[in-house]
């Protein structure tokens, strides 16, 4: 794929373009920063998968990275967070206004790149999908420092924030290729299960990961107050000791007892309660793959799927 990812970026560094310094220093700035690219990834394999290579197929890759894009200048805001891809946020080097309004000229640019493909079902997809995501991260504010969520509260955060953008790129690479409702309902399901086993695992490694592998300071998540499936799954496994003493570092963002909680989350088994999670995801994302026809972008679809889970970044 690494041809179609080429032109991909090829259209990024050309719809970048804008006759204000600020936005070009910045948007430039985060998309240089690299990343993994699942989203338009996703989005390109499953087109192929399906026999197309619609010429809309790069333009719409480019549409969902340019959404998932914004919602990290903005999340790093909200976050107050000061690294990721091993690099400062645009927040921490730019200043929050110029993260948050480079943000929105990526949201209004991805719209103006669907409304050229000239079809409805396009829009009424990433319309859908960047409403969601702004609901999750609501709901995730909703819930920073409360330590009684629950396991469903937390996976519902999920599928609005993270798995939404999985799905509608999974779904936008059936629709740009005209596939019957069944298929393009099918690859929705897969890329939403890909995107929640991402995200578990995501979660997964603040426990367990170092700074140097995930480009992002270890710890943040508790930090920000954030109740994640570690967590809640050491506080169900732990002692009542245990429990409060997560509890607290929830409710108050004690990071300074991250050797404390990290000790709790690993000798509780709440690691692998997490793993487990995400990798029955990556299963039931691989079984909606039976509507599409034996290719190597299909079998990399399926690989896609099992990398979800096993990574440590």
């Amino acid at each position: 794929m690494a041809p179609e990812m080429e032109e991909v970026n090829a259209v990024i560094h050309r719809r970048l373009s804008s006759q204000v310094a600020l936005v070009n220093q910045i948007s430039h700035y985060i998309v240089q920063a690299g990343g993994k690219r699942v989203r338009p990834l996703l989005l390109l394999l499953v087109a192929r998968a399906l026999g197309h290579d619609t010429p809309h197929r790069h333009e719409m890759a480019a549409v969902v990275e340019f959404i998932h894009t914004a919602t990290l200048l903005h999340d790093d805001v909200v976050d107050e967070s000061e690294l990721r891809r091993g690099r400062q946020t645009a927040n921490a080097m730019f200043g929050n206004a110029a993260s948050v309004l480079v943000g929105d000229f990526l949201y209004s640019r991805a719209f103006q790149m669907m409304v050229s493909t000239d079809r409805m079902r396009v829009l009424e997809v990433l319309a859908d999908a960047t409403n969601i995501i702004a609901e999750g991260e609501v709901l995730q504010l909703m819930n920073m420092h409360d330590p009684d969520i629950s396991v469903a509260d937390y996976l519902k955060v999920i599928e609005y924030k993270t798995a939404k953008l999985f799905e509608a790129s999974a779904r936008l690479g059936a629709v740009i290729c005209d596939a019957p409702q069944a298929v393009e309902d099918a690859c929705a399901a897969y890329g939403r299960a890909v995107g929640t086993a991402f995200q578990l695992v995501d979660d997964l490694l603040d426990y367990e990961g170092t700074t140097a592998e995930l480009g992002k300071n270890i710890g943040d998540d508790l930090r920000e107050g954030k109740p994640t499936l570690p967590l809640l799954e050491a506080m169900s496994r732990g002692t009542a000791e245990q429990r409060e003493m997560i509890r607290n570092a929830i409710i108050h963002g004690e990071v300074e007892r991250m050797p404390d909680i990290v000790a709790v989350v690993k000798a509780t088994g709440a690691l692998e309660a997490t793993r487990e999670a995400a990798v029955a995801q990556a299963e039931a994302a691989k079984a909606h793959l039976a509507v599409l026809p034996e290719s190597v972008f299909k079998e990399s679809l399926l690989q896609l799927a099992i990398h979800s889970v096993h990574r440590s970044a």
